[in-house]
């Protein structure tokens, strides 16, 4: 995770580095504090859970938040429109359906520069013991993304922080924009197929490991433009 300049606070038993994040770990996030407007670091539950929700069973489905939809379902519509938050992160992880077989291709999406990325997020306090917990949003995939997925974690520019910050931004639909830029300075990776199970972590699972070159797997490669 990387830190974020503009954080005024701390939260205590910060999690260390985590190379394979799975629903309902806990993340870092930068929030606006209702009440007094401080920004500061927290540690919420991968999984937003609304504050109505009977049981946190919920949570592993709303891992995301699609923006076309999130202003309008009652899972997420409160919770964009007063409850905004940024989600610190190296990279993410996505999968490409091997079209010389029946396996996938895993790839760790992160900026060429070695530098941090930051995704629009969205929060809510559930329950009596006061859960914070924490979705992402998404949006359709712009640039050269598409060849990996259709959709991808709406990441926000530096310049953007402030107004997602914002609860009372005046016009919230124009912060679900996808980034203006093509984002051509994410480097596609290929990585190892030990990312596909959670009980793996480390920094081994981000180094590049290239499909065997005696054998024509490498989907994003034979992809056509």
């Amino acid at each position: 995770m990387v830190a974020y300049e503009a954080v005024e606070g701390t939260a205590s038993d910060l999690p260390g580095p985590d190379y394979n994040i799975a629903p309902t770990d806990p993340v870092l996030t930068v929030r606006t504090r209702v009440g007094d407007g401080v920004r500061e670091l927290s540690v919420a539950r991968w999984g937003l859970v609304p504050s109505w929700a009977p049981d946190l069973r919920r949570a592993a489905r709303h891992i995301n938040a699609r923006a076309e939809t999130v202003q309008r379902l009652p899972a997420f519509r409160s919770a964009f429109a007063r409850r905004r938050c940024l989600v610190p992160a190296d990279g993410w992880y996505e999968w490409v359906r091997d079209g010389a077989g029946p396996g996938k291709q895993a790839y760790y999406l992160t900026p060429r520069n070695g530098g941090g990325l930051v995704f629009a997020g969205l929060w809510e306090i559930w329950g009596l013991e006061r859960l914070l917990t924490v979705t992402i949003v998404t949006t359709a995939a712009v640039g050269p993304l598409v060849r990996v997925h259709a959709r991808m974690p709406l990441v926000l520019p530096r310049g953007r922080h402030r107004g997602w910050l914002d609860p009372a931004h005046p016009d919230p639909a124009e912060l679900l924009a996808p980034p203006a830029e093509d984002l051509d300075e994410l480097e596609i990776r290929p990585v190892g197929s030990a990312v596909g199970n959670v009980a793996n972590d480390g920094p081994d699972l981000t180094r590049r490991c290239d499909p065997d070159p005696d054998v024509d797997r490498d989907p994003i490669a034979r992809l056509v433009f």
